[in-house]
């Protein structure tokens, strides 16, 4: 009940988030005093805004219109988003360059549609998504391995009554060690952690990829806490780990610039984010094969956007969505490591 809880509440924050980096455009009058003048900066009001500090003309001041202004900001970002989300799902080269040549009233901004995207996708996977069952023979596995970490526990424990010295600070070591294996093995009879990652071989790797495999084995479950955690704080840090691959499509292209990159990367972090919830949704009802189809849909959404933003010939745009869904893979994985290096380091 506590994660369904936080996870209503992140698709919440992400919204407000989002529409407090969007610019706003106006408010009904119902609920709402009338003043003649700013009541931020004293100026006259002409319109609905102030011209001198951009306030609303007038602020509401029951509790119907704060509700209401609540719910306008958290689901309609002011109308925008029924604007921009179909350009996004099936025009989404044409709303990048809309966006990038100057309207902007129209449209979400991406790092605001961004920001409630990535908010909406946590929030899903926590509330519908969910370890795999594991099979019968798995859990009997499971259960078997765990006996015998309990009952070899017991063994040192008795062993350890009464010693003192190297020996029984031997005996204390073994112990720790122990019960944190057995805790790894409890969150996997949980779900919590799969159990393919206390597989993990350490050897053969760097010293400092090998402490922190080490580190994840010895206590996968909060590795897991702590990815998932940083995966939230630092999703913004793909934006900028993608912008110079796609610079790589247009090496000596005047015309574009690096704004034009982080618009056209942004919003499609956003369509992607969007396509997990969709997945996310889907399999928890049962429709795996749908949710599996989903996934066939990112190159052709790349090659729609690059097409449509940078006005590419249709053999232009398939070879950089080539390149392109190579490069994400590249950026995944680039991003899956530095989680890593700051979960298990930290």
């Amino acid at each position: 009940m506590v994660g369904e809880l936080e996870a209503i509440g992140d698709a919440i924050t992400g919204a407000v988030v989002g529409r407090a980096v969007e610019p706003k455009a106006g408010e009904a009058d119902d609920g709402h005093t009338h003043e003649t003048k700013c009541l931020n900066c004293g100026t006259d009001l002409i319109g609905t805004h102030c011209h001198a500090c951009g306030q609303h003309a007038h602020v509401h001041r029951t509790l119907t219109a704060f509700f209401h202004d609540f719910l306008h900001g958290v689901l309609h970002f002011e109308g925008k988003i029924w604007r921009t989300l179909p350009l996004l799902a099936w025009k989404p080269g044409e709303l990048t360059r809309r966006y990038v040549d100057g309207q902007r009233a129209s449209f979400i901004s991406p790092i605001a549609l961004f920001l409630f995207c990535v908010f909406l996708m946590f929030a899903a996977v926590s509330l519908l998504g969910g370890m795999a069952e594991f099979s019968a023979d798995a859990k009997k596995d499971l259960a078997s391995e765990l006996a015998k970490d309990r009952q070899a526990l017991a063994v040192l424990e008795k062993q350890r009554a009464g010693l003192t010295g190297p020996v029984g600070a031997e005996l204390d070591e073994k112990i720790a060690d122990l019960r944190v294996e057995i805790k790894a093995v409890e969150a996997v009879q949980r779900g919590k952690i799969s159990p393919a990652t206390l597989d993990i071989d350490p050897s053969g790797l760097a010293p400092s990829l090998s402490d922190a495999v080490k580190k994840a084995r010895d206590n996968p479950e909060l590795v897991a806490y702590k990815l998932k955690t940083n995966a939230y704080k630092f999703s913004w840090l793909i934006i900028p780990l993608s912008v110079p691959f796609v610079w790589l499509l247009f090496p000596f292209s005047r015309r574009f610039r690096l704004y034009d990159h982080t618009v056209f990367v942004t919003y499609s972090l956003c369509f992607m984010t969007l396509l997990v919830v969709a997945g996310v949704a889907f399999q928890s009802v049962g429709l795996t094969s749908i949710a599996g189809l989903l996934w066939l849909l990112p190159p052709f959404h790349m090659y729609r956007q690059l097409k449509g933003t940078y006005g590419l010939t249709r053999w232009g745009a398939i070879w950089r969505a080539s390149l392109l869904t190579m490069f994400a893979l590249i950026v995944v994985s680039m991003f899956a490591a530095l989680l890593v290096g700051v979960g298990t380091f930290e």
